[in-house]
């Protein structure tokens, strides 16, 4: 039954990624920017299936690999200001309303939001290199009111590492499904350890501070 089960999965996954290369090719670049802001905010799948083929289909001359990162940035950066300007319009109050349900008292909210004030640059930056958590970033930036052109500037940042490291992966080993999984898992690994080192320098610095 497992096995069955796996295999639609897989099915599934292969089908979502066929489409997601004919929609990129028939789109172009707005079909990036499309498809990156629903990734990017509340909509979330992993941006893998998406700048990967990118990077795929610039290896075969379909798209220009500058452009297509750029355009993923964007899309990012949109699908970012979307949960941004929520949490700021319906954020808190649903929070303070709700979250004591989650063991999120409002104390604990007021905490955080005043934690986001003074490391919401490294937050946002290193948020948009894990997984998961990119989607969700967003939200106590919005809560804490961080500076527009602060917020926009380190989710570029961190959004166009990741996209080039993706599209990079397309663009070498697009055609070759294994090696795509293998360095797409590896990128993963380094991104997180290349993470939790930013931060314990960045920790280490401001404790010297």
């Amino acid at each position: 039954m497992l096995v069955f089960v796996v295999c639609i999965i897989s099915q599934m996954l292969n089908t979502m990624i066929t489409w997601l290369v004919e929609t990129i090719g028939s789109l172009g670049y707005p079909g990036i920017v499309m498809l990156m802001a629903l990734e990017s905010s509340f909509f979330p799948f992993p941006s893998e299936v998406v700048m990967i083929p990118a990077g795929y289909l610039a290896s075969k001359g379909e798209m220009n690999l500058v452009f297509a990162i750029l355009f993923g940035v964007l899309g990012s950066l949109l699908g970012a200001l979307f949960n941004y300007y929520l949490a700021i319009k319906l954020g808190r109050p649903a929070l303070v309303k709700w979250g004591k349900h989650f063991f999120i008292p409002e104390d604990k909210l007021i905490k955080a939001e005043t934690s986001f004030k003074k490391h919401g640059e490294i937050s946002t930056f290193v948020g948009r290199l894990i997984p998961v958590l990119r989607q969700y970033i967003s939200f106590p930036a919005g809560l804490s009111r961080m500076s527009i052109a602060k917020f926009s500037a380190w989710t570029s940042i961190g959004a166009g590492i990741w996209m080039a490291i993706l599209a990079a992966i397309g663009y070498c080993v697009g055609e070759n499904e294994e090696l795509v999984a293998q360095w797409s898992h590896k990128a993963i690994f380094w991104m997180l350890a290349i993470c939790i080192g930013i931060v314990l320098v960045y920790l280490k610095i401001h404790k010297s501070n």
